[in-house]
């Protein structure tokens, strides 16, 4: 665990909201000169604490209007069957997360599509298709009320 005082998460909540702000103005905001930021910056970055920087896109825009959630359920659970499921899900662009849970299914599965008749694709010639997928749950989402990529700093 790293420790992070004031000035560092201040730096971080500013950048998460807009990481596309100078070095001078981020310095301006926390109160520090150029440097001392820059500096900071680049230890956070180096030490993984921050990944990398991104544009948030609108899906709707971009005619991907479907969102939907899909349980996997595996029907083995034994040998590498996780890491082959993993390999296979990392080169799957389409799949926007996926999550080892528990439960009574083995993955949570986020998928952002045009329409349903890609999603059904998706579905039978793809997600059905994994290492050892055994049966899926899908959630259509209906209204996004809340999808948050900053994580909560206080």
């Amino acid at each position: 665990m790293h420790h992070f005082d004031k000035i560092d998460m201040r730096i971080l909540a500013l950048l998460q909201k807009n990481a596309r702000m100078t070095m001078t103005e981020l310095a301006d905001k926390v109160g520090l000169s150029t440097t001392p930021v820059t500096e900071r910056v680049r230890r956070l970055e180096r030490d993984g604490v921050i990944t990398g920087y991104h544009a948030q896109l609108n899906a709707q825009t971009l005619g991907q209007n479907l969102l939907v959630f899909v349980e996997i359920k595996l029907r083995s659970k034994s040998g590498n069957i996780f890491e082959e499921f993993r390999r296979e899900v990392l080169d799957i662009p389409q799949i926007l997360e996926c999550h080892l849970v528990s439960g009574e299914y083995d993955y949570l599965i986020k998928i952002r599509l045009p329409n349903m008749s890609a999603y059904r694709h998706m579905l039978g010639n793809i997600l059905l298709q994994l290492p050892a997928a055994a049966e899926s749950r899908s959630y259509v989402v209906m209204e996004e009320v809340k999808e948050e990529h900053m994580l909560y700093l206080d």
